[in-house]
C-alpha cells in the first residue's frame, strides 16, 4: 500500500507498506527516486503488523519496485500504474 502526504515547500512524504511477513525476510524499496540503490530504504516492522518505510521527494513522476529476500523483484498494486518495468508514482 502507497500513502502520500503532502507537506510544506513542495514536497510529499511518500510512504510504502507491507505485511510484516509477506514475503518473508528484508525487503527495500528501490527505483528512480534512490538510483535503484538496493538497501537504502529498506522497509521497518511496526507494531501494527505492518512494514513500513517514509521517504521525502519533490513532485515528479517515479518508478519503483520491491527488492526482497534472494534477489526477487515484485510490484505494488497500488501504484499508479504498473508496468513491465515497476510500479509508477505520481506526485
Amino acid at each position: 500500500m502507497i500513502k502520500r502526504n503532502r507537506l510544506f515547500g513542495n514536497k510529499t512524504r511518500v510512504t510504502f507498506s507491507l505485511p510484516v511477513n509477506d514475503p518473508s525476510g528484508p525487503v527495500s524499496v528501490v527505483g528512480t527516486f534512490n538510483d535503484w540503490e538496493p538497501g537504502r530504504h529498506t522497509l521497518k516492522p511496526r507494531r501494527d503488523g505492518t512494514r513500513t518505510i517514509s521517504i521525502t521527494i519533490p513532485p515528479g513522476d517515479y518508478r519503483f519496485r520491491y527488492l526482497g529476500t534472494d534477489g526477487v523483484w515484485f510490484d505494488d498494486e497500488s501504484a499508479d500504474r504498473v508496468g513491465p518495468h515497476g510500479g509508477e508514482l505520481r506526485v
